[in-house]
């Protein structure tokens, strides 16, 4: 069977030498293969968008290698060869895009920021200089002015940068905090320190904010977690409880996160509380709103949530989750300016010259704790332009709206689904009941049962390939179904037949 991305005869036999640059006259050739892998893309685009194709096609890790041929060989394959396997790739690829993948915080296929990943690669340019890349720099600092502009600093006053996810963009608040509150740590050390710093945070928050305390030599023992309410708030007067008892002990408190849309319940601290405390006990406040950021895009939604952030000293903000961004995209704002580079600079001659031709204030790279820094802004940058924040406030609306109607189906079926709490975000967190346990009264026994059974049953999603939703448990709960509308493709009768699916591969656990 001839393959539905043959390249013609004179063409195919050929390899990678054949191509521009090495063939100074493989102009032709570059074509014919570039747009055979562009056709191989526009038909998984076309197959994420398709309901009627699966998620994925599921195989164990040990079957799946004996259906992939993934041997780097001593001479190169040819370009037919090279086509099918971008090809195989994905077609063995989940389709996170999928109107009916709800698995994680990033979901969808935004098809112009897509465009921008396209420019991006074929540009491969690294975003240290302007020197380099003069376009992207502009863009970055434009983009980033209107995110600071958005949570509210004065002017758009303040710093930025796209850091490789929200993990390190925390890190980098840490780090700056510390710098900004001991400046003569950047020299001396943890010998300029008299006292242990002390760092705080929900019980609740993302993992990401412990590593800070493990990486940076607080030790995890000195990240202190703040208890949470039961909808996953911190509780503001345990906060300053903790606060006061550390510094009893002669401890030196310094930072607090503040987490604005949880990982798993998609809950927000009380921003304006916290900072209070922390501007009575002089800490520096961090919302880590990677999730919940593009909530401060909506007029209807962004209060009470995010009432507040403007106080911060610093908010994580991931465009890639939210507001469909490709992969990855993630910034890191600061109110005062010139902390990135104040704690950061390492003034390389051969990189971060001072006598350039250019204002060399455009440079990035003394700024950032790496060297190599991929470009994260066009895409955004592209995706932004399309939308518009008009574009991107009726994204934020429509995605709330999804969450509320998913809510209110659950509710409609109570013999089938439970729903564990009201939901801030779109976080829509529950049970799914098979028949047997039905007659049940709703308690910590059911939830036991309905928690053993969340495992079997997303196997059995995995396997039909027609749908997939997360399960964890949280504290005290048993494992339950978490499930995520981020994804513009969504639409109610997806969130009809989730629920539908779900009774269909379940009911008789």
């Amino acid at each position: 069977m001839a393959s539905p991305h043959q390249l013609p005869k004179e063409v195919a036999n050929l390899h990678y030498e054949d191509l521009l640059p090495h063939n100074q006259n493989g102009q032709a050739v570059t074509k014919e293969f570039l747009q055979k892998v562009i056709d191989v893309l526009m038909d998984f685009v076309k197959d994420t968008n398709d309901r009627n194709c699966k998620i994925l096609e599921f195989h164990h890790p040990e079957d799946m290698k004996k259906l992939l041929d993934l041997d780097i060989h001593d001479k190169g394959v040819n370009l037919q060869q090279l086509v099918e396997d971008c090809h195989t790739t994905l077609k063995y690829q989940v389709k996170t895009g999928h109107p009916r993948f709800f698995n994680q915080l990033s979901c969808g296929l935004d098809l112009v920021s897509m465009a921008g990943e396209w420019l991006t690669a074929t540009a491969n340019t690294n975003m240290f200089t302007y020197e380099i890349a003069p376009v992207f720099i502009l863009m970055e600092n434009v983009v980033m002015r209107h995110m600071r502009e958005i949570i509210g600093w004065e002017n758009g006053a303040g710093d930025s940068i796209l850091a490789p996810g929200g993990s390190i963009s925390n890190l980098y608040a840490f780090l700056a905090a510390r710098h900004r509150m001991f400046p003569q740590y950047k020299e001396k050390g943890l010998s300029s320190i008299k006292g242990q710093l002390v760092m705080y945070t929900s019980d609740q928050c993302h993992y990401s904010i412990k590593s800070c305390a493990s990486v940076c030599g607080l030790g995890t023992d000195n990240c202190v977690e703040v208890p949470s309410d039961a909808a996953g708030r911190m509780i503001p007067s345990e906060l300053e409880r903790l606060i006061l008892e550390r510094k009893s002990r002669g401890d030196v408190p310094f930072f607090v996160n503040c987490t604005a849309g949880t990982t798993v319940l998609g809950a927000f601290d009380p921003i304006e509380d916290i900072a209070a405390i922390c501007q009575k006990h002089k800490l520096w406040m961090h919302v880590d709103a990677a999730w919940g950021g593009g909530i401060m895009l909506s007029k209807k939604h962004r209060h009470p949530r995010l009432t507040g952030i403007e106080k911060a000293d610093s908010v994580t903000w991931n465009p890639h989750k939210l507001m469909g961004t490709l992969l990855q995209c993630s910034t890191i704002h600061f109110k005062e300016d010139g902390l990135l580079i104040s704690c950061n600079q390492m003034s390389a001659e051969y990189l971060f010259m001072q006598d350039k031709l250019y204002d060399t204030s455009y440079d990035t790279g003394d700024k950032v704790i790496q060297c190599g820094r991929h470009n994260d802004i066009f895409k955004l940058w592209l995706q932004w332009r399309a939308k518009g924040d008009e574009g991107f406030e009726k994204h934020m609306d429509t995605l709330m709206d999804m969450a509320a109607y998913m809510v209110r189906r659950i509710k409609e079926q109570p013999d089938k689904f439970e729903l564990m709490l009201e939901p801030e975000m779109v976080n829509v967190s529950f049970w799914y009941v098979p028949t047997r346990l039905r007659s049940m009264p709703a308690g910590p026994e059911r939830e036991k049962l309905c928690g053993e059974i969340a495992p079997v049953l997303k196997s059995r999603m995995m396997q039909s390939g027609t749908l997939m939703v997360g399960y964890q448990p949280l504290d005290h709960r048993p494992n339950f179904f978490r499930n995520i509308i981020s994804s513009a493709a969504v639409t109610y009768a997806d969130v009809d037949f989730l629920l539908n699916e779900m009774d269909r591969l379940g009911h008789d656990l």
